[in-house]
């Protein structure tokens, strides 16, 4: 979006912290995992730019992490109380999926070799597809077009965090090693279907065989094993990260990773509704991608985390 993104970095690090009271019960509402060693990535990648694999040895400290994605129920108490306004919002437009969209040929702007994103004015978390639209029956739902800056300003006013890459991946694989999903490694546990990806003909036509076309619950689903939801599908998360190639493989783990270096791009984790196997199968456990910090779409939002290391010193 913006090719200056300082005055969105202070602006999201400037807000005021919420009441104790409150900080202390977002902090409740997290799940505590003691962190340890786990096998982080995949052991082959079917998309070498993305440097999912080989699988490395990971040690991590104990953290506490959301069991869903940020609601717009819980991002529309954020804003109330702060006032704070996204990327989108400053920036007047955000990228829409064409088939959410009434009529598509409004919206004539793609970016290139994207005809399915559609830019629309007007487009931000309360109005997801644009003027006329809302949230009004969809506060349990995730909340989306929210840029990195955007999820950044919320964890400081909350006194929470992005998860690092690796607290994420160890979280959402639920305690399953070396699984391509938090259940297991069928996509269709049981015939059933356990995440809401795209089903169909991407990106023309879709099935709706989860049920969805766009975003679902943030509790859709069922929970993994250590009770987080919604780890494969629904939206891009972001994460604390940068965007860079993971440290190679070595004959010690490694121990707490996260890279925070100069620059634009940022990890999201996940998948989302839009992810499928004829296009893009990022859907899985250890599937990353990369976006700009100020980039703000239809298909990402994020979940929330503490250090707990870092929180006793705050």
């Amino acid at each position: 979006m913006s090719t200056d993104t300082a005055p969105y970095m202070k602006a999201a690090l400037a807000l005021p912290a919420a009441p104790q009271e409150l900080r202390v019960e977002l902090r409740d509402k997290l799940i505590a995992l003691d962190g340890g060693f786990f096998d982080m990535g995949a052991r082959r990648s079917r998309f070498s730019e993305d440097f999912d694999a080989p699988r490395r040895k990971v040690r991590l400290s104990p953290f506490r992490i959301s069991a869903t994605a940020c609601t717009n129920a819980e991002f529309a108490h954020f804003v109330q109380t702060t006032g704070y306004r996204t990327v989108a919002e400053i920036e007047g437009w955000s990228y829409v999926f064409h088939l959410l969209l009434d009529d598509a040929s409004r919206f004539p702007q793609s970016p290139r070799g994207l005809p399915w994103w559609r830019k629309v004015d007007g487009a931000c978390w309360y109005a997801p597809e644009g003027p006329g639209s809302d949230v009004a029956e969809r506060e349990d739902h995730p909340v989306v077009h929210v840029a990195w800056f955007d999820a950044l300003a919320y964890c400081t006013w909350a006194g929470l965090d992005l998860p690092t890459e690796a607290q994420w991946e160890c979280a959402a694989r639920g305690g399953l090693a070396n699984r391509k999903f938090p259940w297991g490694n069928d996509m269709l546990p049981n015939g059933s279907h356990a995440m809401n990806i795209w089903q169909g003909r991407f990106p023309t036509e879709n099935t709706k065989g989860d049920g969805y076309l766009g975003t679902a619950p943030v509790t859709a689903f069922a929970p993994n094993g250590y009770g987080l939801y919604n780890t494969c599908g629904n939206v891009w998360e972001w994460a604390r990260d940068s965007y860079t190639p993971h440290a190679p493989k070595g004959p010690f783990p490694l121990r707490d990773p996260v890279s925070i270096l100069d620059g634009n791009a940022r990890i999201q984790r996940g998948g989302s509704y839009l992810c499928h196997e004829s296009y893009c199968d990022r859907y899985h456990v250890h599937s990353r991608t990369r976006n700009d910090a100020d980039s703000s779409t239809g298909n990402a939002g994020f979940r929330v985390a503490l250090d707990v290391r870092a929180a006793a010193q705050r």
